[in-house]
């Protein structure tokens, strides 16, 4: 069993924090069930943590989106809250103890909370993933690649052809009503060798079980998340019917979810998103609990950048993480990225390298992080 950190102290205080508010173009839009299908999801929002701590800087990211979508956190509750809250509570102080006292909010806490880790990483002269864990890690993270809905069947089998050329070899399709059996059937027949999951967002209710029976018979990795965002109940009664493993994204908000899930048996693979769970602290106790029980475990991504790739990348380099993780490389997502460093996919064996440089491992280029802040602020203006 691996040593996990739970804690972590900084050997001198948080001088101050600053934020910045960004808008980054995507490569393409990623359509889900809930959306993608507008000129605002071609630009990604995020808020970056800049946090000083003895001469060194921490970067962390909150990605909270433009509406209450996937989470009812924005990066205006986010904003909020860091400036309101979480900030005043971290300042002068040398641990997150502070935090505690307040509720939700996890996308603003993973990104004061990340930005913390890494000044700490930085101080101490060490990778960030070295706080995580006294154990050897994975020098590489095995990924795979998303890919939102398209506007044809036809369509669908061109960008998977694409991916799998790059050399992805594990294929997430996203997944809707009208928009799943015939299309993985599709895709299935096209590709009868690629590891290939469906990824619904919520999108279904038990009413659906004949068409995720369906689904049976197609060789499937995992069915992610198909109903309700919040629930876990009906999944235990959706899960015993299926031979294709449920894995939970959504539902999952702390350790405590897992435990309900693995009970119930509502669900066999969970997907770990440091930003959904609160960050690095919690994302540890819910590893640790899924390694000690065996449990499937791989992470999610948030369409991050540089910043919050690299904290998801070295949390990906524990034991434990046995599935290909949402950690494509930064070209899938980005072009240019706003760090200087970029992740490129190993296509012998379709894994990132995990990094290695001290602190969070990458560097901000301040020329980007300028032209970002910009187009934030015209978006803001205009919707004003």
């Amino acid at each position: 069993m691996t040593q996990i950190h739970y804690s972590i102290e900084a050997p001198v205080p948080v001088d101050k924090v600053i934020l910045h508010h960004i808008a980054m173009p995507l490569v393409e839009v990623l359509t889900t069930s809930f959306g993608g299908d507008t000129n605002q999801d071609a630009m990604r929002a995020a808020v970056l943590v800049e946090l000083h701590m003895g001469g060194k800087i921490g970067w962390g990211e909150c990605v909270a989106a433009w509406t209450p979508g996937y989470s009812y956190e924005t990066i205006t509750t986010a904003t909020h809250v860091l400036e309101s809250f979480f900030i005043p509570a971290l300042v002068g102080k040398t641990k997150l103890d502070g935090l505690n006292q307040f509720r939700g909010h996890p996308m603003a806490k993973t990104a004061i909370e990340t930005a913390f880790w890494a000044a700490v990483a930085e101080n101490r002269g060490v990778p960030l993933g070295n706080l995580l864990t006294d154990q050897p890690r994975k020098t590489r993270a095995v990924v795979g690649v998303s890919i939102g809905i398209q506007k044809s069947i036809d369509a669908t089998l061109g960008v998977i052809d694409k991916r799998v050329k790059e050399g992805y070899k594990r294929i997430k399709l996203k997944i809707k009503p009208g928009w799943d059996i015939e299309m993985l059937t599709a895709v299935r027949k096209a590709f009868p060798d690629i590891l290939l999951m469906a990824d619904a967002n919520s999108a279904y209710s038990l009413d659906d079980v004949g068409l995720f029976k369906q689904m049976d018979k197609l060789n499937l990795l995992m069915i992610e998340q198909p109903l309700g965002h919040d629930d876990i109940y009906q999944h235990s009664k959706l899960q015993p019917q299926l031979s294709t493993p449920i894995c939970l994204d959504e539902s999952i908000r702390n350790t405590d979810d897992v435990r309900l899930a693995k009970e119930t048996d509502a669900g066999r693979i969970i997907n770990l998103k440091p930003a959904r769970v609160g960050g690095i602290t919690e994302s540890l106790e819910l590893h640790k609990f899924c390694y000690e029980s065996g449990i499937p475990l791989w992470i999610g991504g948030m369409l991050e950048t540089g910043i919050g790739r690299a904290a998801n990348l070295a949390i990906a380099s524990l034991p434990g993480v046995t599935l290909p993780s949402d950690l494509s490389a930064t070209d899938r997502y980005y072009n240019p990225d706003i760090t200087n460093e970029v992740f490129t996919l190993n296509k012998e064996d379709s894994t990132i390298d995990v990094v290695t440089a001290l602190g969070l491992g990458v560097t901000m280029n301040m020329d980007r992080l300028a032209q970002f802040k910009e187009n934030y602020e015209k978006i803001v203006a205009v919707s004003a």
